[in-house]
């Protein structure tokens, strides 16, 4: 598998990717390309193997998209240098326990660049108190070489944390360092070295910006709380529970004093701002307080709908970051009726990959 990872094969899949999308997007008139690579290895915080029993042994696996053969996995550079090193203390340690195997089917790693580490054990049996204790065993363990490590064990309709199901990370941008809890099961973008740079940019675009700052989808915050610097107010909107207390979090943690998050989806928000209902979720949130002027969408891959789209066309600044450049294509199709695109920038989340995430701003006509 390493030897896939050089320089030289980076950059020619990296050339691919900038090719497609150009081409992609070519019905357009789009300013120069801005182009953020990644590293070419260890750049994935998350990872998950299946977990292949055989007699006393047992090992990480993947599934070969091609030939769907099963593939041991004894080192993986796709993920971070922590994830390797959990993957190889763990499986000694669950090797001689028979709690912490039986029945075991999956392992999911959630690592960070501030050395945190959370571990999802999955089974195909109900976790007991028996269970639990050699657990908490198995955490010691880890931490005796040197993992700052949580646990969590997940079966059927059932979920056990070993202290805590979540871990903080760290991100440095620019002159700052943003805290984002990341809880476990919930979005949060793979790459954290290409995450960065996606939020330098989001703040070099909305430099001076006036107005306020609308946000949809904003998940844990990642992109309104660092972008809160450059707007009188923020109000930003998400509909996952575990992404809004997590987001209420980093706000708390950031001192972020200008930003209002809303249990709302983005459907919601566009019917409350039009009066056609009203939410108990938006009690205290006064929409006419805020003049917002520029408005960010980082949809799921099925890109934005119909009525937000002509919600988007409202505002003066659209902020759009994909992670499926043919909605994009799709969407822009309607938005490049009424703005027209300022910057194109294409972020490399997913190397070796087809997957890209794009960004693109539109100011009106």
């Amino acid at each position: 598998m390493t030897e896939c990872f050089s320089n030289e094969n980076y950059n020619q899949q990296l050339e691919k990717k900038v090719d497609n999308l150009k081409a992609l997007l070519s019905d357009f008139s789009v300013p120069e390309l801005a182009v953020y690579s990644s590293p070419i290895s260890h750049y994935r915080m998350r990872a998950e193997f299946r977990i292949w029993h055989q007699d006393e042994d047992l090992y990480h696996i993947m599934y070969d998209k091609k030939t769907k053969k099963r593939v041991r996995i004894d080192e993986f550079p796709v993920a971070t240098k922590l994830i390797n090193q959990a993957m190889q203390a763990i499986l000694p340690l669950l090797r001689h326990n028979q709690e912490l195997r039986h029945l075991l089917f999956q392992i999911d790693y959630f690592s960070t660049l501030s050395g945190q580490l959370l571990i999802t054990l999955l089974y195909h049996k109900k976790l007991n108190e028996k269970w639990t204790l050699e657990a908490k065993k198995l955490k010691a363990q880890l931490e005796e070489q040197g993992l700052d490590v949580n646990i969590v064990g997940r079966a059927s309709n059932q979920k056990i944390t070993i202290d805590v199901d979540y871990v903080d990370e760290v991100l440095p941008v620019m002159d700052k360092k943003f805290i984002y809890r990341q809880v476990e099961n919930s979005f949060t973008q793979p790459n954290a070295a290409v995450n960065i740079k996606m939020l330098q940019w989001a703040i070099s675009v909305t430099k001076n910006s006036s107005g306020d700052l609308l946000e949809f989808y904003c998940g844990n915050g990642n992109f309104s709380i660092a972008l809160a610097q450059n707007f009188r107010k923020v109000l930003a909107t998400e509909i996952a529970k575990a992404s809004v207390y997590s987001a209420q979090h980093n706000i708390a943690v950031n001192h972020i004093d200008n930003l209002v998050i809303a249990r709302l989806s983005a459907e919601e928000f566009t019917s409350a701002i039009k009066k056609e209902r009203e939410f108990n979720r938006l009690k205290g949130i006064n929409l006419d307080d805020y003049q917002c002027e520029t408005v960010l969408v980082d949809p799921p891959r099925a890109g934005v709908d119909l009525n937000t789209i002509n919600i988007l066309k409202s505002y003066k600044k659209i902020i759009y970051i994909s992670c499926n450049p043919n909605t994009l294509h799709d969407n822009l199709q309607l938005l490049t009726q009424t703005h027209s695109i300022q910057h194109f920038a294409m972020f490399d989340q997913f190397p070796y990959t087809d997957h890209i995430e794009t960004g693109v701003v539109l100011c009106k006509k």
